[in-house]
């Protein structure tokens, strides 16, 4: 995989869903995991490191998922906004990307995958093409939400890219939904370990 630029995308560890307003045994019990998965893809040098925040503003009950959803959540300038502690070294280094992003999947996170290959010389699929040169590692919050969102938008618009799921790493609302998504991703040819 060292001839393809990889990308890990750490979804959503933020302190609301970990221990916050939504938070859960099972979100806070990947911790470690995720802690260490990244460590290991940064002591490797393998590539890029994404991480996608939820970010909502103060009429989060005024919108589509406040309604459907009515727990306020990761509302910008909050501490529940904020990527947890055991990562946010990781988020603030240099060459790390943060993305915003309104709702489940993020829509620009594909236009930021092009721009870094456009930075990486000689990698093919710089112009948006199909991803055969792509690598993406997803792991995360919450699997049956935003993990599945991203990558099944990132598999529509990289459909030949290396798509990697890490199950360790990943948590659903509940064990059910978080075992459905696995299979979803599956079924849509995204490995999971």
């Amino acid at each position: 995989m060292s001839e393809k630029l990889e990308f890990m995308i750490v979804v959503d560890m933020q302190n609301d869903f970990v221990s916050g307003s939504l938070g859960s045994e099972m979100a806070r019990a990947i911790v470690p995991d995720v802690a260490e998965a990244v460590e290991r893809f940064i002591s490797e040098d393998r590539g890029r490191l994404i991480f996608t925040k939820d970010t909502h503003e103060e009429n989060y009950l005024e919108t589509s998922e406040g309604r459907h959803l009515p727990v306020p959540h990761c509302v910008r300038g909050t501490w529940g906004n904020e990527i947890i502690p055991e990562l946010a070294g990781y988020a603030s280094r240099e060459g790390a990307v943060i993305v915003e992003k309104k709702t489940f999947g993020s829509v620009g996170l594909p236009g930021i995958i092009r721009a870094a290959a456009a930075e990486d010389k000689g990698k093919k699929s710089a112009d948006g093409t199909a991803g055969e040169s792509f690598a993406f590692y997803l792991l995360g919050l919450c699997t049956d939400i935003c993990v599945v969102s991203n990558a099944l938008l990132l598999k529509a618009n990289f459909p030949e890219a290396l798509f990697r799921v890490d199950s360790r790493c990943c948590a659903g609302v509940t064990r059910k939904s978080h075992e459905a998504a696995l299979e979803t991703m599956k079924m849509c040819h995204i490995e999971v370990v």
